[in-house]
């Protein structure tokens, strides 16, 4: 029972807003899994919950990442719904060795431009200075070009994810984000499930 009590005090101790972005962003996850088109409307309501949630943590560069990842959601709502069902399916594909240059190259020079940035811009603006501002910006390049190789289905996306899910939860726990760095500990499993999923429909293709 103490031990009951204490989750129940812990549950009462969270916000509301972040426990919402929490579930919604489970929810749009595990739809995207099973290609349901309702995973774009939670989508849109998690990342407009974390661009608020990660402007007040200090976590600049995440919280612009979702900013953006807002607007492609709603794109993203807008283009599936007008797919027709019969579209032909994307093939799977291993990262070519120009594809691990250009990942390399873009998270070498990218971070610490943003990182550099955002020390710099959270004063002038009259904001808290930022937390982490170069691993921030590292996982959020990281994760951009993950979104990009997701969409573009290469298979090792998922690795990327996994990598960066993993520094997540550690930033998220630093910052007292307990549900938020619960949630990226579930998309580090989920990703780890998608990469095996994937490589086991990679051996499948064209033996049909």
């Amino acid at each position: 029972m103490q031990v009951f009590h204490i989750l129940v005090d812990w549950f009462h101790q969270q916000s509301w807003l972040e426990l919402i972005g929490v579930v919604t962003g489970l929810l749009c996850v595990y739809l995207a899994a099973i290609n349901n088109i309702w995973n774009w409307p939670f989508a849109i309501i998690n990342t407009a919950i974390y661009v608020y949630i990660f402007g007040h943590a200090a976590l600049y560069a995440d919280m612009g990442q979702n900013a953006y990842l807002l607007i492609i959601n709603i794109y993203g709502w807008y283009y599936w719904s007008r797919q027709p069902q019969n579209a032909p399916k994307v093939l799977i594909k291993l990262m070519s060795r120009k594809q691990v240059l250009a990942f390399i190259l873009i998270v070498a020079l990218i971070t610490p431009v943003l990182g550099f940035a955002l020390t710099q811009l959270a004063p002038l603006l009259h904001y808290q200075p930022a937390a982490y501002p170069y691993l921030d910006s590292f996982c959020t390049v990281c994760s951009l070009v993950a979104q990009i190789y997701m969409a573009r289905k290469v298979l090792e996306n998922w690795l990327i994810w996994i990598f960066v899910d993993i520094i997540y939860v550690g930033v998220y726990l630093s910052k007292h984000l307990q549900p938020t760095a619960f949630m990226f500990a579930v998309y580090a499993i989920i990703a780890l499930l998608g990469y095996f999923d994937w490589r086991k429909e990679y051996g499948t293709q064209g033996k049909a």
